[in-house]
């Protein structure tokens, strides 16, 4: 799916947990619902998703770049976040969210306003019922690696939530 987002704002964790992950993603995408603020501010979008994958495109620009001249790796750190983040919440069920716990990047190669635009592409590695790994990787158009990678995520409850008994995807383990 490719996105054709609204205006950038964001929900209480009380309506997001109320969507299954799949409803949310599409909201957004289709600009039914609000898209996150973070992806105006750093010039990046949603592109694709379906169940654990998502994938983001940006256009790096001077407004990245650090005092060397080149993108800050906090770009592509954030970009990675975003992408293996959100391949995990792809597989949460109804009224589970998740928080990064450990994120692990390494640079290949510089990314400047030469390079056009980047995507980032993160898939699950393992989910269990309280952790979760994936990895993600950037590649420019000409499919070009620029930055590895991983991160784990605590899985947990929403505020105010409680997944319903037996919405445990069967398989996973810690």
């Amino acid at each position: 799916m490719r996105a054709s987002l609204g205006a950038p704002g964001s929900m209480s964790l009380a309506q997001v947990s109320e969507l299954l992950p799949q409803e949310f993603f599409d909201g957004i995408g289709r600009g039914e619902l609000p898209s996150p603020p973070i992806g105006h501010l750093l010039d990046f979008v949603p592109l694709q998703w379906s169940s654990g994958r998502f994938v983001f495109q940006g256009t790096p620009d001077a407004r990245h770049y650090n005092p060397l001249g080149s993108v800050h790796g906090g770009y592509a750190a954030t970009l990675l976040d975003s992408c293996m983040g959100c391949a995990i919440h792809t597989q949460l069920q109804r009224g589970q969210g998740y928080t990064t716990t450990d994120l692990r990047i390494s640079y290949i190669r510089a990314l400047s306003t030469k390079v056009g635009p980047i995507r980032a592409e993160g898939r699950i590695v393992h989910i269990g019922r309280t952790t979760a790994l994936a990895e993600g990787r950037i590649y420019d158009v000409d499919d070009r690696l620029y930055a590895v990678g991983s991160t784990t995520c605590l899985i947990l409850s929403m505020p105010g939530t409680s997944p319903a008994p037996g919405t445990e995807t069967p398989g996973r383990s810690e």
